[in-house]
């Protein structure tokens, strides 16, 4: 309906008129859901099926031969959370399902004093974030660092010691990513 040059919107109880003025935009989701979209334009705001997260820890302490000594990737053999099972759990790669924003954290405690760790996330087979541990007066200390990086399809992520030996850390390394949003 139109009066005098403006769209007339009844409201849905139809009593109060929304009055539109200019040119309007009509935004469509293109996947469309029975979810509650819970905001005011009433679009879903989502990234549907393709939720992706993981967290991993290491169950059991490290030991020097249990990392190939051509790679040094760390592994992590207990996964608490694999949400479309893009962590493999044998190789501890993640691989990215889709193009995207996603965001990493590790956590490796070194537990011997006297020597200094160096940890990097790996995206494949580039050192792109990194952290130390290097304090040689301290028994237990942890190399953390957490960031966003941009994946294409099929990239692969992991964490690679670049500098030093893991002993013990029982429990207390961690990995973690999910996708932020998709590109």
């Amino acid at each position: 309906m139109e009066e005098k040059g403006f769209l007339v919107v009844r409201s849905q109880n139809d009593t109060e008129p929304i009055i539109l003025e200019g040119k309007c935009l009509v935004v469509c989701d293109s996947t469309p859901t029975a979810e509650p979209t819970n905001n005011a334009l009433g679009m879903s705001v989502r990234s549907g099926t393709g939720r992706v997260a993981f967290s991993a820890i290491r169950n059991t302490n490290h030991e020097p031969s249990e990392m190939s000594n051509r790679t040094m990737t760390i592994y992590f053999d207990q996964v608490l959370v694999n949400v479309g099972s893009h962590f493999d759990p044998a190789r501890s790669i993640f691989v990215a399902p889709r193009k995207g924003v996603y965001s990493f954290s590790f956590h490796v405690v070194k537990v011997y004093n006297r020597q200094t760790i160096q940890v990097s996330l790996v995206l494949n087979g580039w050192p792109v974030i990194s952290a130390f541990a290097g304090d040689q007066d301290v028994t237990r200390e942890a190399a953390t660092n957490a960031g966003l990086v941009t994946m294409e399809r099929g990239d692969k992520a992991y964490l690679k010691l670049e500098r030093g030996n893991l002993m013990g850390g029982w429990k207390y390394s961690t990995f973690s990513g999910f996708l932020v949003f998709p590109l």
